[in-house]
């Protein structure tokens, strides 16, 4: 059908300084991650939110690394009781 979107179709993501990634594969996130952290900052943001899971950690440490060698980020931490715990990591950007 002519109104079918293709599988490999980019898929806008509002800029709302929370990125869940359950919905994506691991193979995305080097792309994703710094992408999302981009417009992050170009919407403002100083403070996000990844949501990855608490699962085998494979998620989290996936995305740490990518964090850390980000030049975007000031700092990053697990979140903490209301935040997601350590199924959540919180990201300081760069003013």
């Amino acid at each position: 059908m002519a109104d079918e979107i293709p599988d490999e179709a980019p898929v806008p993501l509002p800029i709302t300084g929370e990125l869940d990634l359950h919905t994506f594969r691991p193979d995305d996130l080097s792309e994703l991650i710094p992408t999302y952290l981009e417009e992050c900052a170009a919407h403002g943001l100083r403070e996000v939110r990844i949501i990855h899971g608490k699962g085998t950690g494979t998620l989290r440490e996936t995305t740490r690394s990518i964090l850390e060698r980000s030049p975007l980020v000031e700092s990053f931490r697990p979140g903490d009781t209301l935040s997601g715990s350590w199924g959540a990591t919180i990201v300081t950007l760069r003013s």
